[in-house]
């Protein structure tokens, strides 16, 4: 059989190549791609933008496929709930699946509008078992992990485990991103586990942890991770960089010096080693040096890092991370010793936070220095802990506006409102780097967090882009 899959950004790149590079692939469909394949099945890609929907009804006809499946945050849903429309209303006969996220954690509201099925948890083999079945001409019924319409009821089928063999899995589809990559050249990320082990009221993974029995938290071996950083590069003979995505290289230490060793075999193949990075997130009192010397070892460029807010109060309160400013920073020191680079991920406008614990925030990031960072103002995604936290607090009035949504606030508190976050968010380069590094520099990065926080100026900013820049368009 031959599937469509339709995944879309807010956040596109361009219309023609909306996707800005490999580290944006999303891997539940590139898993559920190769996991087809392997099974004799077809497979095809479509990245939609709001200006051109069309393209979704052209790649229909040409495929011919006999299902299409979607995948859905909550930003880009009701975008993809309208393009499924379409879709129903010129072919009414075609199968719609919607898995992700959202559809993990609001299946019945998936099923409200024309989605014919929802995929709760973990797609791969729901949808291989979907697809055998309707190829062999059968109902798609008492399928594990399927929400499916029948009318106006929804057959509700139970969840199966979740799966703990990851190596099962082939490797994600990489191939069927290809034509909608801006940059094809880009560093690609390696999934190399699944689930979090941490509970930090922001995110999802609390929810999405009930949805099944069985462990969750689970990680590949070094040597299948190895395996498929060289396939890669098989591939693409050029890559310098891949990115290792998985919530914490810190959780289980002595999984991540296996991995440091696998890697370091790989770049022993190699004149110009691979490079590397990943996340770690800080356990409070842990020595990071022997797992820094490793990652240098290996030849790791950076990690990422998990400040968040520089309020403790706010940290262990609020979002429940409780590590000390202090450990944020000695750790920092330690990466630095070991010759990476850091980045901070920080978060500003979160319920119950001033614009003193803001203050903090930007003490603490200035302490740190880091090489980059990534800001993102707070938003309450439906199923998470902070969502509910902020309806309790009466914040939530009305529709959330997804717009852009960890750029522009949706929450007006009293003594740190929208303004004043909005505000704080835009000279946030000049807060966290005014002074060390070059004015130009922080200048151009103040104008870029205005420019791409702002629907109109975004719009404005892509149309100059698309003139001067036609090859990438």
């Amino acid at each position: 059989m031959r599937v469509l899959f339709v995944h879309s950004e807010e956040d596109y790149y361009s219309h023609e190549k909306p996707i800005e590079g490999y580290e944006r692939m999303q891997f539940g469909i590139s898993y559920i791609s190769s996991l087809l394949r392997e099974h004799g099945h077809e497979t095809r890609m479509v990245v939609p933008t709001p200006e051109t929907v069309d393209v979704v009804e052209e790649h229909i006809r040409e495929f011919d496929p006999g299902l299409v499946g979607f995948t859905s945050v909550y930003s880009v849903y009701k975008f993809l709930a309208r393009v499924a429309a379409r879709v129903k209303r010129s072919h009414p006969d075609l199968p719609l699946v919607v898995g992700g996220p959202h559809a993990s954690l609001r299946p019945e509201e998936c099923l409200e509008g024309a989605f014919d099925i929802a995929c709760v948890g973990e797609g791969e083999y729901p949808t291989l078992e979907l697809v055998e079945r309707l190829e062999a001409g059968g109902e798609p019924s008492g399928i594990p992990n399927l929400f499916i319409k029948r009318g106006s009821e929804v057959e509700k089928n139970p969840p199966r485990p979740f799966n703990e063999d990851l190596e099962a899995v082939p490797f994600p589809d990489r191939e069927m991103w290809m034509p909608w990559l801006a940059n094809p050249l880009s560093r690609p990320s390696i999934l190399a586990g699944r689930g979090c082990p941490f509970q930090c009221t922001y995110c999802c993974n609390h929810a999405l942890q009930r949805l099944a029995d069985g462990r969750y938290v689970r990680v590949r071996s070094p040597e299948n991770i190895a395996e498929e950083i060289l396939g890669i590069k098989r591939v693409l003979y050029l890559m310098e960089e891949v990115y290792l995505e998985v919530e914490t290289m810190g959780s289980d230490l002595d999984w991540a010096m296996e991995v440091c060793e696998a890697l370091e075999g790989i770049n022993r193949q190699f004149e110009v080693p691979i490079a590397y990075g990943s996340n770690l997130r800080v356990t409070p009192g842990r020595d990071y040096d022997e797992l820094f010397a490793a990652f240098a070892r290996s030849n790791f460029r950076f990690i990422n890092i998990g400040l968040e807010s520089g309020s403790e109060r706010v940290r262990r309160e609020v979002l429940k991370r409780n590590y000390s400013n202090e450990d944020i920073v000695r750790t920092v020191r330690a990466a630095r010793k070991h010759g990476l680079q850091v980045g901070l991920y920080n978060l500003i406008g979160l319920p119950g936070e001033t614009k003193a614990d803001f203050r903090d925030t930007v003490k603490v990031t200035r302490e740190c220095r880091p090489d980059w960072y990534l800001l993102s103002v707070f938003f309450p995604y439906p199923g998470t802990v902070l969502h509910d936290r902020c309806k309790e607090m009466g914040l939530l009035d009305g529709a959330l506006d997804e717009v852009l949504e960890r750029r522009r606030p949706v929450l007006d508190q009293p003594g740190f409102g929208k303004r004043a976050v909005q505000r704080r968010y835009h000279l946030s380069p000049l807060l966290f780097y005014g002074g060390y590094r070059p004015w130009h520099e922080v200048l151009w990065l103040a104008a870029m967090s205005t420019i791409f926080s702002s629907p109109r100026l975004l719009r404005a900013w892509r149309a100059i882009n698309k003139r001067f820049r036609p090859y990438n368009y």
